[in-house]
C-alpha cells in the first residue's frame, strides 16, 4: 500500500516548501506591542501618583 503523505524532512526541495507554507510566520505578532504599551502606561501612572 503505498503512502499518500509526503514526508518534509525526506528531502531538501520537499523541506523548504514544507517551511515556506507554515502559517506561523503569516502575521506578526502584536502581543509584545501590547504588553509593551501597557506596562509603559502602568509606569508613567506609577511615576505620576509617586509624584503627586
Amino acid at each position: 500500500m503505498p503512502d499518500n503523505q509526503v514526508d518534509p524532512s525526506g528531502n531538501t526541495e520537499a523541506f523548504r516548501a514544507f517551511n515556506r507554507t507554515t502559517p506561523d510566520d503569516a502575521a506578526p505578532s502584536k502581543m509584545p506591542y501590547i504588553v509593551g504599551g501597557a506596562v509603559a502606561v502602568l509606569l508613567i501612572a506609577l511615576v505620576a501618583w509617586l509624584v503627586l
